[in-house]
């Protein structure tokens, strides 16, 4: 109902759909299956293909729409830090040149105040998304450590990316696909207030 919704709102049919865009991962096990599930049955249904954008990627984008005020010293050496909460002290995290290449692969990082050292000798770091608000007191001590506050992920930065794979015939095999989860999912023992486990 909600999709048909959208739909609705957007003006179109879904035969004026040309494909079904999803973001890969990294992120919450339990929205990646949802999302990834809903996409595939929509690309079924419709007889769609299937794109996959990569989470942090689609970040990146979003962020280099937003670049705040910086200082002149980074104007030319910027990168961009997204970060996604992992729990406790870890992130998923990537880095990302002006260009949208990744310079730094996708991993799953705990934070302590010697992360990215490298890179902060000889860049300026542009950190967002809510693993970045956690780990500000760890990292804003160096001056070319910079902070994009109140930086919500959004679908819609998606757009775009999307679009370049569309162009190029970017798909991804629907049957097969899966989300990139970075680490493995670990199930909690529930807890039952009044029952013996």
């Amino acid at each position: 109902v909600f999709i048909q919704e959208l739909i609705k709102e957007a003006g179109i049919s879904f035969d004026q759909v040309d494909a079904i865009v999803v973001s890969k991962g990294p992120g919450s096990y339990t929205g990646l299956r949802i999302g990834v599930s809903t996409a595939k049955g929509l690309c079924f249904a419709l007889d769609k293909p299937l794109i996959a954008i990569p989470t942090l990627q689609s970040m990146a984008y979003g962020a280099k729409e937003q670049i705040p005020e910086i200082p002149e010293h980074c104007k030319d050496k910027l990168l961009l830090c997204p970060m996604i909460d992992a729990r406790r002290m870890e992130v998923y995290t990537a880095v990302y040149d002006i260009e949208l290449e990744e310079v730094y692969k996708t991993s799953a990082d705990i934070i302590t105040d010697e992360s990215f050292k490298p890179f902060l000798e000889e860049n300026c770091l542009l950190f967002f998304g809510d693993g970045a608000e956690k780990c500000k007191d760890m990292l804003q001590t160096d001056e070319n450590a910079i902070f994009l506050d109140d930086f919500l992920i959004s679908s819609q930065f998606m757009i775009s990316l999307a679009e370049q794979a569309y162009l190029k015939g970017e798909f991804v095999d629907t049957a097969y696909f899966e989300p990139y989860y970075l680490k493995d999912f670990i199930a909690g023992k529930p807890r039952v207030k009044g029952l013996p486990f």
